[in-house]
């Protein structure tokens, strides 16, 4: 993995970036999240494919290890959150999940990247508009996710910093969800943890662990507005300190 300088950035300054050749535009009518049966059947069978696969390739490359999984809610769908620290960790976030389907909402330029755009596509990721005038039905068709309790994973930072293992600030988009659809965050904690056993051998970066933290509800006695600071405060200090 490269080394990145993170002194003097922003905290949502992206410093990872694949090649983005090809053009994307989000119509008018673009179908946020696709819920026609076969694509639903064929997005299941991939999934499950890919499960297996990255299963072995995160454990083998990262050391990657789950904690708490107990504490995961699954019924009631929701939104959970994380530091965002490489590439993969997406799929990591799909492994905890497994074999639930999960929704991540990125930034519009993953959906330049040939052959990546179809697969992440597949698996769940949903473009963010640029433009204002489609925000609206982006939000309306994750509210109606969240309300058929589906799981969505944000990643509040804003942008991946490769191996950075500070929290930095959270933007307030997870949590405006949350409340609107009166969900629950889940928040978890991708941490670094020095090499042992036989990753000691030939893992030259620190391995990666996720902790599932307890879950956050929204508090309704709360008006609109501070629900959504309420909320975003008690993640963040819920993550910082777990």
């Amino acid at each position: 993995m490269k080394k990145y300088n993170y002194e003097n950035l922003n905290s949502d300054d992206h410093v990872f970036h694949m090649w983005e050749p090809l053009n994307f535009e989000i119509k008018y009518n673009y179908k946020f999240i696709n819920n026609n049966l076969v694509y639903r059947i064929f997005s299941k069978i991939i999934l499950i494919i890919v499960y297996f696969i990255v299963c072995i390739i995160n454990k083998i490359l990262f050391g990657y290890k789950i904690k708490n999984k107990e504490k995961l809610i699954v019924n009631e769908g929701g939104i959970s959150v994380s530091n965002h620290i490489h590439p993969m960790d997406c799929t990591m976030i799909g492994i905890i999940y497994f074999p639930n389907n999960v929704y991540y909402p990125t930034i519009e330029r993953n959906f330049k990247i040939p052959v990546i755009r179809h697969l992440i596509r597949i698996l769940g990721a949903i473009p963010i508009p640029s433009k204002n005038e489609l925000k609206p039905a982006f939000y309306k068709e994750i509210n109606k996710s969240l309300e058929n309790n589906n799981h969505i994973h944000m990643y509040p930072e804003g942008s991946m910093w490769p191996y950075y293992e500070k929290i930095r600030d959270f933007k307030y988009g997870a949590f405006k969800m949350a409340v609107n659809a009166n969900k629950p965050i889940q928040p978890i904690k991708f941490v670094f943890k020095n090499p042992k056993g036989i990753y000691k051998l030939y893992k030259k970066n620190k391995c990666i662990e996720s902790i599932i933290l307890d879950p956050i509800y929204p508090n309704n006695e709360l008006d609109y507005y501070e629900r959504i600071e309420d909320l975003r405060n008690k993640t963040y200090e819920s993550i910082i300190g777990g």
